[in-house]
């Protein structure tokens, strides 16, 4: 079988579809060599002094381990000099990271969660990156925050890499969805799954169960019926599956389907849902998507909400189509 790298498959797709154009490919390219960067560094764990916590919290009042802060570090400094980003954007940054002066001002933005799954790190459960690139606004000479807030639907690419016993890319640019493995030994992404899609009807969900005390009634509707098996009004048995890492249960997903979920609930009312719209809903509803699934936030399209702050989070409801139905109709009910 002939092996096709990220590269060949990135030419091939913008001779087909006119849809990576030259500064978007090398953009792809340096967040995947990133991702290879921090595999390593994952790959290594106490042997690079790597696990553990620091003493300092990002924007979101959590505590950084180690490799969130390298993993960060590690994307910003890869993505500064190659003149085809405007600004980046962090969820472990407070606010946007303009591109130095000295560097070249290109025509996109990019968005990331630099380490997804952070509390697997010192376990050796699969985590990983998050990323998404959108278009910066006609005429912007000077980034701001304001030209990041674009809906979900206007990325032009998104994608993750999980670094689990294989370290995979898999990567949406709007023409269905790709996986990539590394091969370690030659240092390179090699596609090995074309076309990836998501199964309309599945027996998996995924949600952490420890807060159902917390839960609003169609959440609570939902999992009840879910947990009732086949004599229940669903008529069939299904299995839980939580890894309490995005990336990995999301992937999971892809590759046999199942709902993913983390509802908004009781415990906050200031704060409508856990994961973040811009460095996890959006990406993760761009490739659920692009997969044929689905992604809501219980009542619409995640990829239709217009963001308002940089860090603003929502619920989640995302993968097989015909589930995410099922929990968003008992929402508009």
């Amino acid at each position: 079988m002939k092996r096709i790298s990220l590269t060949q498959y990135l030419v091939e797709e913008q001779r087909k579809h006119n849809s990576i154009p030259a500064e978007l490919r090398l953009l792809i390219e340096v967040v995947a060599r990133s991702c290879k960067t921090i595999s390593h560094s994952v790959g290594k764990g106490a042997l690079g002094d790597v696990l553990g916590a620091l003493e300092t919290e990002n924007v979101q009042g959590e505590v950084q381990k180690k490799l969130d802060v390298i993993s960060n570090e590690i994307l910003l400094e890869a993505n500064e000099w190659g003149g085809h980003l405007a600004a980046m954007a962090s969820e472990e940054m407070e606010t946007i990271h303009r591109i130095p002066n000295r560097y070249p001002m290109g025509e996109y933005l990019l968005v990331f969660d630099p380490l997804d799954g952070s509390s697997n790190i010192d376990v050796n459960v699969s985590i990983g990156t998050i990323f998404s690139v959108l278009k910066a606004p006609e005429g912007m000479k000077d980034p701001s925050e304001q030209d990041f807030l674009q809906p979900g639907s206007k990325q032009v690419a998104a994608g993750y890499a999980v670094y689990g016993p294989q370290t995979q890319l898999v990567l949406t640019t709007g023409n269905g969805v790709n996986c990539f493995t590394l091969d370690r030994e030659m240092g390179s992404w090699v596609l090995t799954q074309r076309g990836m899609q998501i199964p309309a009807a599945t027996k998996e969900f995924a949600i952490n169960m420890s807060n159902s005390r917390h839960w609003h009634a169609p959440v609570t509707r939902y999992i009840d019926e879910l947990l009732a098996g086949d004599t229940g009004p669903r008529g069939k048995n299904f299995n839980m599956r939580w890894i309490a890492s995005m990336v990995a249960d999301v992937h999971r997903i892809l590759n046999r389907g199942g709902v993913f979920m983390y509802p908004a609930d009781s415990r906050d009312p200031s704060q409508p849902g856990k994961l973040r719209l811009m460095y996890e809903a959006n990406p993760m509803a761009f490739i659920v998507e692009q997969a044929g699934g689905a992604a809501t936030d219980g009542k619409q399209r995640i990829l239709d909400i217009q963001p308002a702050k940089l860090h603003q989070r929502v619920p989640v409801f995302l993968g097989s189509r015909d589930e995410v139905a099922v929990v968003t109709g008992y929402h508009a009910e």
